[in-house]
C-alpha cells in the first residue's frame, strides 16, 4: 500500500489520498495533538469526525473552541496519567491507552460513579520496548480476571504502538501478534472485543494488511 504524498497543498488533499487506502472497514482517526483549531477544522470539514488527543488539558482547551461540531469523536491516544482519568472520562469518547490495571480498575470505579463510561482498548507491548507503555502478553493473562470484574469497563480493542527501528517484516509480525492475542480474548469471554487499533502514518499500510480496524494518522494529515 503506497502512502500518500505530503506534498499534497491541503489538509483535505491528504485526507482525500488517505481515504482512497482504507478499505471501507477501517476508522481512520486524525491524531491532532499537534494540530491547531484551524487545522482541525479544515479536516472536519473534509470529512474526518474522529480525532485523536493526547494530552486532557489541551483536548479540553480545543473543546471549548470547537462546540459547534456536535458530532466529533475523540480519541485518548496518549499515556493517561492517574490523576487525569476522572477528566478524560468527560472529554473523550474512546481511551485507546488503557496500559494497566490500577487504570482499568479506576476507570471502572469512575463510570459507576458518573454513569460515563468511554470505549475502552487495552494497550499491549508485544515486543521490548522501553520508550512505550503497555501490557506484554503473559501480563495481560494474568491480569484478565481483574479486569473482567471491572463491569462498566467497555473493553472494545486492544492497541498497540510499534518500535520505531522495526523493519516491514518484523512489523507485520507483532501486528499480527495482537490480533491473534485479540482472537485469544475473544475466547476468554471479551466477545466485544473487535477492534486493533494500530497503524500509523508510517505503517497503516502494514497494519491494515494484518487486521487493523483503526489507524491513527497524524503526519500524513497535518504536516
Amino acid at each position: 500500500m503506497q502512502a500518500p504524498d505530503l506534498e499534497q497543498k491541503s489538509i483535505g488533499d491528504r485526507i482525500a489520498a488517505i481515504a482512497k487506502t482504507l478499505p471501507a472497514s477501517v476508522k481512520l482517526v486524525a491524531v491532532s495533538k499537534y494540530a491547531n483549531v484551524a487545522a482541525i477544522r479544515e479536516a472536519y470539514a473534509a470529512g474526518i469526525r474522529d480525532f485523536g488527543e493526547s494530552k486532557v488539558q489541551d483536548t479540553q482547551k480545543k473543546q471549548q473552541e470547537l462546540q459547534d461540531l456536535k458530532d466529533i469523536t475523540w480519541h485518548m491516544i496518549g499515556h493517561l496519567q492517574s490523576n487525569k482519568a476522572r477528566a478524560a472520562i468527560q472529554c473523550f469518547d474512546w481511551i485507546h491507552s488503557v496500559d494497566r490495571v490500577s487504570l482499568a480498575q479506576q476507570i471502572d470505579r469512575i463510570a459507576t460513579e458518573t454513569g460515563k463510561s468511554p470505549n475502552i482498548c487495552l494497550q499491549v507491548k508485544l515486543v521490548t520496548d522501553p520508550q512505550k507503555n503497555g501490557w506484554h502478553e503473559s501480563e495481560l493473562m494474568l491480569d484478565l480476571p481483574a479486569i473482567k470484574q471491572c463491569k462498566n469497563l467497555r473493553v472494545l480493542g486492544l492497541m498497540t504502538i510499534l518500535p520505531l527501528e522495526l523493519d516491514e517484516a518484523a512489523a507485520s509480525a507483532v501486528f499480527l501478534k495482537v490480533r491473534q492475542l485479540a482472537e485469544k480474548l475473544n475466547l476468554e469471554g471479551f466477545a466485544d472485543l473487535k477492534h486493533l487499533s494500530m497503524g500509523m502514518s508510517s505503517d497503516y499500510g502494514i497494519a491494515i494488511k494484518s487486521g487493523a480496524t483503526i489507524v491513527r494518522i497524524g503526519n500524513l494529515i497535518f504536516g
